[in-house]
C-alpha cells in the first residue's frame, strides 16, 4: 500500500451491534434459567409437567402478538390497539360458532385473520397514509376498537357451552405431550423469523427503521412497507383473538384488555429496540417466555400480584437503557470509521 492509498474502512459497527445484542439475548437465557430453577429449587412442583403446560399456554398467546408488535417496532412505530383487535375478533369468532356449530376450525382461524387484516388496515392507512403518528393513531383505534366490541357484545358473554366441542379440543389438545396452541405459535415464529431475517420484504422493516430517508433512497417503497406492517400486526392480532377464545373458552367485552403493554414490554425486554430498526423474533420470544416465566413464579411463590407489574416495569426501563447505551456506541463507531464523513481527518 501507498502513501497516498486510503485506509480501508474497518466494519466495526455491524460486528459491535451483532456482539452486543447476541449478549443481551444470551443474558436474557441466563436470567430465565436462573429464575426458572431458583423457583424450582423452593418450589419442585414449579417444574411439574401440569406447570409447564399451563405456563406455555399461557405465554402462546403473548408470543403469538409479539410477532405483529415486532415488525410494528422495527418500522419505528408501535401498536397499540392489538388487545382491543384480540377481543372483537375472540367474541365475534364465538358468536359466529353460536350460530353456526358445525364451523370449521380452519375457517374460524380465517375470520380471525380477515378481520384482523381488515382492523390493522385502519391503522395502516391512517399512519401510512394519513401520516397520523402511530402512537396517536393506534391509541385512538384501540378504544374505537373497543367500544365498537362494547356495542356488539352489549353486555353478553360467549362460554364454553356456546363452542363446539372440537373447536374446545383444540384449544386444550396437544401433539406428543405439547400443547396444539404453542406448536402453532412456534411455527409462526419461526416462518416469520426466517422472513424478517432473510427475505427482501422482512429486511426492508429493519432498513425503513434504521433510517427511512435512506430506505427512500435505497428505493423502498416506505408507505407500502409501512401499510403492510400494520395489516400484518392485526392480521396476527385477529388470528389471537381465536386462539385466546380457544384457551380460555368464555369472552366477554373485556377480553383482552391490556394485553398490549404486555406485549410490548415483551419486544422490548427481548431486545426489540423502541428506536426501531433493532431487534430479532428469537430475542422477543426469548422476552415474552421470561415475563411469563417471571409471572408464574411469583403466583407460585406466593408473592403479591403487584410484584409482577413492578418487575414487568424494572425490566421495561432496563432494556429501554440498554437500547440508548447500544445507539451511543453505535453513533460513537459510525464516527470513528476511517470513512466516515465527519469524522476528523
Amino acid at each position: 500500500m501507498t502513501r497516498s492509498d486510503p485506509a480501508p474502512a474497518t466494519p466495526v459497527t455491524p460486528g459491535l451491534l451483532t456482539r452486543l445484542l447476541r449478549a443481551r439475548e444470551a443474558g436474557l437465557v441466563g436470567l430465565l434459567l436462573l429464575v426458572t430453577l431458583g423457583t424450582a429449587a423452593i418450589n419442585p412442583l414449579f417444574l411439574g409437567a401440569g406447570s409447564v403446560r399451563d405456563l406455555f399456554l399461557n405465554v402462546a398467546i403473548i408470543a403469538l402478538l409479539v410477532v405483529g408488535e415486532t415488525i410494528v417496532l422495527l418500522m419505528k412505530h408501535v401498536d397499540l390497539s392489538i388487545s382491543s383487535v384480540v377481543g372483537l375478533s375472540a367474541f365475534l369468532t364465538g358468536s359466529l360458532f353460536a350460530t353456526h356449530p358445525d364451523l370449521p376450525i380452519p375457517l374460524a382461524l380465517l375470520f380471525g385473520l380477515a378481520l384482523g387484516t381488515v382492523l390493522g388496515a385502519v391503522n395502516g392507512l391512517l399512519v401510512a397514509y394519513g401520516r397520523v403518528p402511530a402512537l396517536v393513531a393506534t391509541l385512538g383505534t384501540l378504544y374505537v376498537f373497543r367500544g365498537v366490541t362494547y356495542a356488539v357484545v352489549h353486555g353478553g358473554q360467549i362460554n364454553a357451552s356456546n363452542l363446539p366441542a372440537a373447536f374446545l379440543g383444540f384449544g386444550t389438545g396437544s401433539v406428543l405431550g405439547i400443547p396444539n396452541l404453542v406448536l402453532l405459535v412456534v411455527v409462526i415464529m419461526l416462518g416469520f423469523g426466517a422472513y424478517l431475517g432473510s427475505w427482501r420484504g422482512g429486511r426492508e422493516y429493519y432498513a425503513l427503521g434504521s433510517n427511512a430517508e435512506a430506505a427512500v433512497l435505497a428505493g423502498i417503497s416506505v408507505t407500502r412497507r409501512t401499510m403492510t406492517g400494520f395489516v400484518l400486526s392485526g392480521a396476527i392480532a385477529g388470528l389471537a383473538g381465536v386462539l385466546y377464545l380457544a384457551r380460555f373458552g368464555t369472552v366477554d367485552a373485556t377480553a383482552g384488555t391490556g394485553l398490549e403493554l404486555q406485549v410490548i414490554a415483551a419486544a422490548v425486554v427481548g431486545g426489540v429496540s423502541i428506536n426501531g430498526g433493532v431487534g430479532t423474533l428469537f430475542g422477543a420470544g426469548i422476552g415474552a417466555l421470561l415475563l411469563g416465566v417471571m409471572g408464574s413464579a411469583l403466583v407460585t411463590l406466593r408473592a403479591p400480584g403487584f410484584y409482577q407489574q413492578a418487575i414487568q416495569g424494572a425490566l421495561l426501563l432496563g432494556a429501554i437503557s440498554v437500547d440508548m447505551l447500544v445507539a451511543r456506541r453505535t453513533a460513537k463507531h459510525l464516527q470513528a470509521a476511517p470513512d466516515h464523513p465527519g469524522r476528523t481527518k
